[in-house]
């Protein structure tokens, strides 16, 4: 099970999600976002961990040419489209980076095909992205991707195993499941979050 702990605000944070066994990392440059970062801020939470996790630059308001120039910058592995990027915006980013994934929630009528704008991996969020509601599960049983993906949206440690179990996703990803005050991860819940998270998975 891929795990992701999003929207990191300090190195220590990051490390804990590392230490705790994430496979990924992200943090978040988006203006009105409770974690949004400087660049300088989240370049040195990559710089701390990139040798030992997947770094993830998420973005939702960003032209997608300078999504890839920062995420380029910054040191990121992967960048993360989120939200209302067309074909043409993956295009452009994929034109000066490599790694890029598509995060979109079902109510936006979206190709549930993984790859189909270019991208890596898909992600599934809840249509509203960053506010820790859970969205409906039960809406898969009429679509669901055909490749890789992660499930994010409302999840914590307390119910993320439960989850995975309905959905099936080939990893999770979390932010404010795992948060003591808006954009404050709290380290234990992290470390919760990862070992209940692979709870279920032999």
């Amino acid at each position: 099970m891929f795990v992701k702990v999003c929207g990191l605000d300090t190195v220590e944070s990051a490390r804990v999600a590392v230490e705790a066994g994430a496979d990924a990392i992200g943090v978040v440059i988006a203006q009105g976002s409770p974690r949004n970062l400087s660049v300088e801020a989240a370049a040195e939470i990559v710089r701390a961990v990139h040798a030992d996790v997947e770094t993830v630059l998420v973005v939702r308001d960003m032209p997608a040419t300078q999504a890839a120039e920062t995420a380029t910058s910054i040191g990121v592995s992967i960048l993360q489209l989120h939200g209302g990027y067309t074909r043409d915006d993956f295009s452009q980013a994929r034109r000066l980076f490599d790694r890029v994934w598509r995060a979109t929630s079902l109510s936006d009528d979206t190709d549930l095909h993984v790859g189909a704008w270019g991208e890596e991996l898909l992600l599934l969020d809840a249509p509203q992205a960053g506010s820790g509601h859970r969205w409906d599960l039960g809406s898969l049983d009429t679509g669901r991707p055909d490749g890789p993906w992660l499930l994010a949206g409302g999840l914590a440690p307390d119910n993320v195993a439960e989850a995975v179990r309905l959905a099936a996703p080939a990893g999770v990803d979390v932010s404010s499941g795992v948060e003591r005050a808006r954009g404050v991860k709290d380290h234990d819940a992290i470390r919760a979050f990862v070992a209940a998270a692979r709870s279920r998975v032999s």
